[in-house]
């Protein structure tokens, strides 16, 4: 086996090879996503081997941090961009380790309601504050200039998107 073959490729440094055959706003989203997936993998690597959780455990409980009086499951699947079904035995194992509760809506009996417990948010906030770090860490090559900048860019490519969407 050689060198070459021994690295590993992502889609966009494929198509660098051959830069005439894809448009600009192509290699955007190739570059996005790779970021995306190099960041992604590098955090649910750390909060599996850190916390004993996975990405999708830490994201539900993400969500339910920022709302002390929980959320309603139908709000939580839509904040996540996810059916309740692709959640339901996430949630079933963050109640087993006690970390969140499920109730019913008292305002609408067809709904539950799910809420961190105490012990989830001292749990949730350990491994917000390692999440930090780690983040800061794989971007500390930017700038906060570029931070900045970025930032920027990319809230106008969420709006393009968002219309783009709409029409």
């Amino acid at each position: 086996m050689n060198e070459r073959s021994k690295i590993w490729i992502d889609a966009e440094t494929k198509i660098a090879d051959a830069p005439d055959d894809h448009r600009d706003q192509l290699r955007l989203w190739l570059r996005l996503f790779s970021v995306t997936r190099l960041m992604e993998n590098e955090v649910r690597s750390r909060l599996q081997s850190s916390f004993d959780v996975t990405f999708p455990r830490f994201d539900i409980l993400s969500q339910l941090y920022r709302v002390p009086d929980g959320l309603i499951l139908g709000e939580l699947s839509q904040r996540l961009m996810v059916s309740p079904g692709n959640i339901t035995s996430v949630i079933a194992r963050l109640i087993e380790d006690g970390l969140i509760v499920k109730t019913q809506n008292p305002e609408d009996r067809r709904e539950n309601i799910v809420q961190m417990t105490a012990l989830g948010r001292a749990r949730f906030a350990e491994m917000a504050a390692a999440n930090e770090e780690w983040i800061r860490n794989l971007t500390k090559g930017l700038a906060p200039a570029d931070v900045r900048s970025l930032l920027a860019l990319l809230a106008k490519m969420k709006t393009s998107v968002r219309q783009a969407l709409e029409e």
